[in-house]
């Protein structure tokens, strides 16, 4: 008797179209109500199921990986599951990070037998529909599908959104429904990305005020941020640049919008955390280009003093001046200006940009002045000092990708120079501590470059065991935990008098951190374990983990021991310092 085939299943119908769009991992959280999905994942050729140790590793792993590879996937159980890793996605929907959101919700069955007999099914608040009420506030796109019929559509429609937006979007299915028969999807339907077309009278308008602003400057200046990268633009961006000849910087987020350096890359703008000539001249620029940018908090002395000097063009913005203008392609704004710069031939020839300031070694100036008599201590400035002279010089900056949460290491990390394209995945508008460890897997799989990831032990100790999701995949990411026992960038923003040896005012208690051994939890977990305590044994250990045979296959947790009281130069600014008006 002929064996009947296995029938294309709704769960099926989602893994064929992510390995369609180059999705090859999901990251999952097992549970009862999505077995049908998580069975179906367990046996798709060409799509891996990434066990995670808990909902933040697998969020967090999720954002990372759709940063670098443009599309992301993360399965979870209904509820407890969901509930854990709306933090992640919530990040993922700040920063523009496009994730499937997949899971189940209590199937026909159960909803039939609940209303009958007043049944509260586990994982559940009572609401069967919360799950999706929840994530409609970090998504761009949400459906609980309860049957088969129109799946295909309906789920391809949730793709399309997320690649066009790059945000994340939920697709719940009741229980049975991701094991239901579905048609196989047709290759020449492939979601993708709409094309927004903007109004031509819109767009003549917004780059003939943008153009009177540019041409009237003196001291123009290009400001990029992380919508660019999202959406495929570097290239036009690099154009632009070239065909203006003007200057540029990067928000922290936009950090690695395109490969650092070239004539006119100045370094990267993070407020008082910048190195004084990005900041001098980001301060003297009277016109500035200001492309996907996601302004936060970070930027508000920026935003207070250089509105009206900005020329302003997001995903959901476009402002000259004073001027706005509604429904403006970012794309199409960028291409229309580069035509005028093109065609005028007023750059780089009329007015001249300033000369690309020098970049100055940026980590002995900003580090703690109360270390100085004590050269092979380290520090957070000689943490990246001797991080990056290593990495430079052994040409392996194009063979990692760094990965920060919110922490004093994230800020101190913006001046480094020389980074590559889309190698600097922060938490930096979200600022989520912890990101960084859970976000080294994703990192690591959707790059292909090894993880490189700086956390401080506050975030560290948050979400310690992604580091078993990383020994369980075999992946050697480095994580450097800066192990100071403090909340050090929350103590800054508390009282910053803490860090003056001399005052001897104490960190707040709520500021202090339990002393954890990360040797002995490295070997629990499986994974190599350092511990640096000076210069030269942090050098040696960078030598070691590129060079000796056991750091390849598994990761490698170091301990960066600094004093408690290091404060780099780059956080006294952000909590002391008022800029000029």
């Amino acid at each position: 008797m002929q064996q009947q085939a296995t029938p294309f299943t709704v769960a099926d119908y989602l893994l064929t179209r992510l390995k369609q769009l180059n999705v090859t991992e999901v990251f999952q959280i097992p549970g009862d109500y999505v077995k049908n999905f998580t069975q179906a994942l367990e046996h798709f050729d060409g799509v891996n199921a990434v066990a995670c140790i808990n909902e933040l590793d697998a969020g967090y792993a999720a954002d990372a990986y759709g940063r670098t590879r443009g599309l992301a996937a993360v399965s979870l159980q209904y509820g407890v599951s969901t509930f854990i890793a709306l933090n992640g996605v919530g990040g993922s929907y700040v920063e523009k990070s496009p994730v499937v959101v997949i899971s189940a919700t209590p199937g026909s069955d159960a909803r039939r037998i609940g209303k009958m007999y007043d049944v509260l099914y586990h994982h559940s608040t009572g609401d069967l529909a919360y799950d999706q009420k929840v994530y409609e506030g970090v998504t761009v796109g949400s459906i609980t599908l309860s049957t088969s019929a129109g799946a295909a559509e309906k789920i391809d429609h949730l793709l399309t959104e997320a690649l066009t937006h790059k945000r994340p979007v939920f697709i719940e299915c009741y229980k049975e429904v991701w094991g239901e028969p579905c048609p196989q999807p047709l290759p020449e339907t492939l979601p993708r990305a709409r094309k927004h077309v903007t109004d031509p009278l819109v767009l003549k308008n917004a780059v003939d005020e943008a153009w009177s602003q540019i041409t009237a400057a003196k001291k123009p200046l290009i400001f990029a941020g992380v919508e660019v990268l999202r959406h495929g633009l570097s290239d036009l961006l690099q154009d632009l640049i070239d065909a203006s000849g003007f200057l540029y910087t990067t928000t922290s987020l936009g950090k690695t919008v395109l490969d650092e350096g070239g004539d006119k890359f100045i370094g990267t703008y993070s407020d008082a955390a910048s190195i004084e000539s990005v900041r001098k001249t980001v301060e003297e620029s009277d016109c500035i280009l200001t492309l996907g940018t996601i302004m936060t908090d970070d930027y508000l002395w920026f935003v207070e003093n250089k509105y009206p000097y900005m020329v302003l063009c997001t995903t959901e913005h476009t402002r000259a001046g004073y001027f706005t203008y509604e429904n403006v392609s970012m794309e199409e704004f960028m291409d229309a200006l580069l035509i005028r710069f093109k065609k005028a031939n007023t750059y780089p020839l009329t007015v001249t940009a300033p000369p690309q300031p020098k970049y100055p070694e940026p980590w002995v100036s900003n580090s703690d002045p109360w270390f100085d008599a004590q050269p092979n201590i380290l520090t957070y400035n000689r943490f990246f000092q001797h991080s990056m002279q290593y990495l430079t010089q052994n040409n392996l900056l194009d063979q990692i990708v760094w990965t920060f949460g919110i922490s004093s290491a994230m800020y101190v990390a913006t001046n480094a120079y020389g980074l590559k394209k889309n190698s600097f995945l922060a938490s930096a508008a979200w600022q989520i501590i912890g990101y960084e460890t859970g976000a080294a897997s994703g990192a690591q799989l959707g790059s292909g470059k090894r993880a490189w990831t700086v956390a401080g032990d506050g975030g560290f100790m948050m979400v310690c065991q992604s580091l078993s999701t990383l020994v369980r995949n075999n992946l050697n990411a480095v994580i450097f935990v800066m192990s100071n026992q403090v909340y050090a960038i929350e103590q800054v923003y508390v009282n910053i008098e803490a860090f003056d040896p001399v005052k001897k005012v104490p960190f707040d208690t709520f500021d202090l951190l339990p002393k954890w051994d990360y040797q002995a939890l490295a070997q629990a977990f499986g994974a190599n374990s350092i511990r640096v305590t000076t210069v030269d044994e942090l050098n040696a250990a960078l030598a070691a983990v590129w060079t000796q045979p056991q750091y390849q296959n598994l990761p490698t947790l170091v301990e960066v021991v600094i004093p408690e009281k290091d404060l780099p130069r780059q956080m006294y600014r952000l909590g002391t310092e008022v800029l000029p008006a």
